[in-house]
């Protein structure tokens, strides 16, 4: 562990309280100058530092990402990028390398981050959350799970276990707090021509954790978790999505979807080729589909990548 990140945690021991910079040298067996350079370290990187001359340093607010701490809640590998321009990138350059699966690449920010339909997405500098999971499942594309409602699910459950907070679903992707939004999953697959398997699947999540501001054209569309200094660190929320995502049986999180679903059992309108429908969103099929009975009585299953619903109502 490099000093900074050692400093961090003692920092974080303190619980708002000051600690002086001959402690911090004494406790890390360093020089004062070695922790005024790893001070400097850590606000570099987003987070805020008191510093008074008779009381030493205090942690005021921020966290750090700490891919030790989340490989030891997940079991897997985890692989921080600081300079990522999207770590769905980070994950296949890691199957081009040869990285074993499965293996979480996180990002304190993304230079290019973008989502479903190739769609830009706001990224601060600091304060989100930004990974993308690599799996290898090799299966046929008819048996693969239903991985992003999988991980949405996780995610609510996740928050809700750790923080309190009540999030919904909106089909297939979004995860909603009150009527903002809150995250975003993107799910790429790669399949061998060779034996028809999908070889590979990347879940990519971007979460707005601690986000104070957003711009004015986000104000009413998007919202983050926490809007002061949150009591749970991004490395633990992290940790909790993936470690439900591995150890919940799929169904009992497509229950979970469901339960949280913002659009089942209400209108939706959708367009599909150029052409208009609406309707009741009635079901979720096993596989993620979603079932829209429309006007004229007839039912319409959906599949995520073929549309994106347009609106809903009560």
């Amino acid at each position: 562990m490099k000093t900074y990140e050692k400093l961090y945690h003692l920092l974080l021991a303190q619980n708002n309280d000051f600690i002086s910079g001959e402690q911090l040298a004494q406790k890390l067996a360093v020089s004062r100058t070695a922790v005024w350079k790893s001070i400097k370290t850590l606000e570099s990187k987003g987070l805020v530092i008191d510093s008074l001359k008779t009381r030493g340093y205090r942690l005021v607010q921020g966290d750090l990402l700490l891919p030790e701490v989340i490989a030891q809640a997940t079991g897997i590998a985890v692989h921080l990028k600081e300079d990522s321009a999207s770590t769905q990138e980070d994950a296949k350059e890691g199957i081009q390398k040869g990285q074993s699966a499965p293996a979480l690449y996180v990002a304190p920010n993304q230079q290019s981050a973008h989502g479903r339909f190739e769609r830009p997405f706001f990224s601060p500098e600091n304060g989100g959350i930004y990974m993308s999971l690599h799996l290898q499942p090799n299966i046929t594309y008819d048996k693969a799970p239903a991985y992003t409602l999988m991980t949405a699910a996780s995610i609510v459950k996740a928050i809700s276990r750790l923080s309190g907070k009540d999030c919904q679903i909106k089909w297939v992707n979004d995860i909603y707090l009150g009527q903002k939004k809150l995250a975003g999953i993107l799910t790429e697959a790669i399949t061998s021509i060779e034996t028809g398997l999908v070889t590979d699947v990347i879940i990519g999540v971007g979460l707005n954790f601690f986000v104070p501001q957003f711009p004015a054209e986000l104000t009413e569309k998007a919202v983050s978790l926490f809007t002061s200094q949150p009591d749970i660190s991004r490395n633990q929320l992290i940790g909790e999505i993936w470690k439900i995502f591995f150890e919940t049986p799929e169904k009992d999180l497509l229950k979970v979807y469901k339960e949280k679903s913002l659009v089942l059992g209400k209108r939706v309108s959708f367009v599909e080729n150029h052409v208009s429908y609406a309707g009741l969103a009635r079901d979720l099929t096993d596989s993620g589909q979603l079932v829209v009975q429309l006007d004229n009585g007839k039912d319409k299953v959906l599949n995520s990548g073929e549309i994106s619903l347009s609106s809903w109502e009560t």
